[in-house]
């Protein structure tokens, strides 16, 4: 039988169930392409004019915002932060 969660918190159980670090992998990286797109908005700037600013392929792109896709490297994301003319920042908290 397995343990009842009762009382605990949903990181503990993503803990204990070993998914912790995919699921805020996941939410991290939908986040950024959440901030990504919406700076792409502000700018009027298509995915496609993206890819060409990135000088990166639309099929590598749609990576980015593929929301089953939670790896996507950092030079990637660094890569649309610039071409959109801002820094990605990464800290360990």
């Amino acid at each position: 039988m397995k343990k009842q969660h009762l009382g605990s918190n949903l990181d503990d159980f993503l803990a204990e169930e070993g998914l912790l670090a995919e699921c805020e992998a996941g939410a991290l990286k939908r986040v950024v392409a959440w901030q990504i797109e919406r700076e792409m908005k502000r700018r009027h700037i298509s995915r496609t004019g993206l890819a060409n600013r990135m000088k990166t392929s639309l099929a590598a792109l749609d990576q980015l915002f593929a929301p089953d896709q939670s790896s996507v490297t950092i030079q990637l994301l660094e890569q649309a932060a610039l071409a959109l003319g801002r820094k990605l920042k990464i800290e360990l908290a």
